[in-house]
């Protein structure tokens, strides 16, 4: 089974400035992965020509309908007070922004979790032709999308064997970032083991293994994609067997500001 974590930057492409969905579709799909946890993705957002990016990722990665979610954290363009708000719930036609996880294997459940966010006030980097480097902007709130699929080997007899697998992005507010890593531990108590964590927690090795006593699995800096320094995007698991064998590595992807995460796992 292999699985793998992308930031996809809204598809904005780091050194030109252009969202380009189908470039990053393309990078995402030669990943190979059986599933594939996405973060920072528009919905029908005006700044990447109002595309559906969870269906183009879905269809380029072979993933059916019923395989690929979309859990939006915020309504409308997030970067600028009055932009946008808080979402309760994913909205159809609604224009959003969130994250996303792709499922080639059979998907028995899907859950969503949304935390909210900080109160103060955050430098972004703003990307190529913006005019300035940074922007003081506000935390936004954050999804998390868990699957539970089944991993059975193909034409494997019995009964289904359930691993769950959730994608997330957090603040990057390291202080709320923690917090929101705390409930996130809480939350998915009751999911099935194993369990694996995917995505941009925005926090370093040292201090997700602190808050989260989970087994990493991948080691190397991720962010700034051209030269990275710091690891920021992490796959974690609980409960997998002792003797269950792993892969890890870091790649680029697209024109990404942050490689991916990709891990082979011998169930």
């Amino acid at each position: 089974m292999r699985v793998a974590s992308v930031n996809a930057a809204s598809a904005r492409d780091l050194a030109t400035g252009r969202v380009d969905t189908g470039r990053l579709a393309a990078a995402v799909a030669a990943l190979g992965a059986d599933v594939v946890a996405v973060q920072e993705v528009d919905s029908l957002l005006p700044r990447s020509g109002g595309a559906d990016q969870t269906a183009v990722l879905a269809r380029a990665c072979g993933v059916r309908r019923d395989g690929a979610r979309f859990a939006a954290a915020v309504h409308g363009t997030p970067g600028a007070p009055g932009s946008f708000r808080p979402a309760a719930a994913t909205v159809p036609g609604e224009p959003s922004y969130g994250v996303a996880l792709l499922s080639r294997l059979p998907v028995l459940e899907w859950r969503e979790l949304r935390v909210a966010a900080g109160s103060a006030r955050l430098p972004l980097v703003l990307p190529p032709g913006a005019g300035r480097r940074l922007r003081l902007v506000p935390d936004e709130p954050r999804a998390v999308v868990a699957a539970v699929v089944d991993a059975r080997a193909p034409g494997a007899g019995g009964g289904s064997r359930p691993v769950s697998v959730l994608g997330t992005h957090l603040s990057f507010s390291p202080l709320r970032a923690v917090a929101q890593l705390r409930e996130l531990r809480r939350w998915a108590q009751d999911l099935p083991r194993p369990l694996v964590l995917l995505g941009d927690l925005n926090l370093p090795p040292g201090v997700v293994g602190r808050v989260l006593p989970w087994r990493p699995l991948v080691a190397g800096p991720t962010f700034p994609a051209p030269a990275p320094r710091v690891q920021l995007d992490h796959a974690l698991a609980d409960g997998l067997a002792p003797d269950a064998r792993t892969a890890g590595r870091v790649e680029r992807v697209g024109g990404s500001d942050h490689r991916a995460v990709v891990v082979d796992l011998d169930l």
